[in-house]
């Protein structure tokens, strides 16, 4: 995989994005609003696994631009994933893989529709990243990415993959059951995204300062289990305690769809709550908390308008 896109160049985008240049890959960022930061001054990523400073990095304002690649990472939020047809055509060959690192269900069944299964890929990221400015990503902790295959998709090329981001110091791992996996990933979004939203514009650690605000994540947690079993996964309850311990090191983070609604950015409403809760009540759950949850959450984000 010689020459890779990154489709998307926010905070996962550019921060993949740079440890993979850092590593000496060839690596073009589609990149709109950023465009003129990056083409000039580079990219620049503050760590505690070391900070990096790319005095320069290939950004195109067009994917006609960039031309055909071997491998696209698809970084954008999905509420942008109606333009991945139009976007994503040009950087194809024959043999072009497909990754998508993003939130919530959905995303990989539309992309295997559109350009066929045997190709795509998809990608959890396990980390506390914020963007400071167009070329400026702050990493706060964690940073592992777990990739699996979609139905079809050569799982020798998953091996290349993992070794791709292993080889540029990501630490990274393949699964072999990806929905199970996007469930799992799910159990922290749908609560920690949600209720940082709808309990007025918290962080992780205000939520989790009070007996009340962690009984409420916790029993939202059981709910996405209780989905995920209905659909016949099994994930045990202990990673609720895991999820927890492990937001608490974070410190005072604020989750990507935090950021997103105080900036009055669309936030992922269908594909991280609304779609998985839908597949989850067709099997036979019966979740209210989840529900109202998302009934908060629309509220909260009509009264922005």
């Amino acid at each position: 995989m010689r020459r890779i896109a990154i489709v998307g160049s926010g905070a996962i985008g550019c921060y993949y994005g740079a440890r993979l240049v850092a590593a000496g890959m060839d690596v073009r960022f589609l990149a709109r609003s950023g465009y003129l930061a990056l083409r000039e001054k580079g990219l620049g990523v503050k760590s505690p696994d070391g900070d990096l400073q790319l005095g320069s990095v290939q950004a195109f304002r067009s994917v006609e631009d960039i031309g055909p690649v071997d491998l696209v990472v698809l970084a954008w939020k999905t509420t942008s994933n109606g333009s991945c047809r139009e976007v994503i055509s040009p950087l194809l060959h024959e043999e072009t893989v497909i990754l998508a690192l993003q939130n919530g269900l959905g995303t990989t069944e539309f992309l295997a529709e559109t350009f066929g299964g045997d190709r795509i890929y998809g990608g959890l990221c396990f980390v506390c990243i914020n963007r400071l400015g167009p070329n400026r990503i702050n990493h706060i902790a964690q940073g592992l990415v777990t990739i699996g295959d979609f139905n079809g998709a050569d799982p020798e090329r998953l091996e290349q993959l993992v070794s791709l981001f292993r080889n540029a110091q990501i630490p990274c791992r393949a699964v072999e059951d990806l929905p199970t996996a996007q469930w799992v990933k799910l159990i922290w979004n749908v609560s920690f995204n949600g209720l940082c939203i709808t309990e007025g514009g918290v962080t992780t650690e205000q939520l989790l300062a009070s007996a009340e605000g962690e009984s409420r994540v916790r029993k939202i947690m059981g709910e996405v289990i209780d989905g995920a079993t209905a659909l016949g996964m099994d994930i045990p309850a202990s990673i609720i305690d895991e999820q927890i311990v492990s937001t608490r090191e974070m410190g005072s983070y604020r989750p990507s769809s935090l950021i997103d609604y105080l900036e009055g950015r669309e936030v992922e409403l269908q594909a991280i709550w609304a779609e998985p809760l839908g597949r989850a009540e067709s099997a036979g759950a019966r979740l209210p908390a989840w529900n109202q949850l998302l009934a908060d959450l629309r509220t909260r984000l009509a009264e922005r308008v």
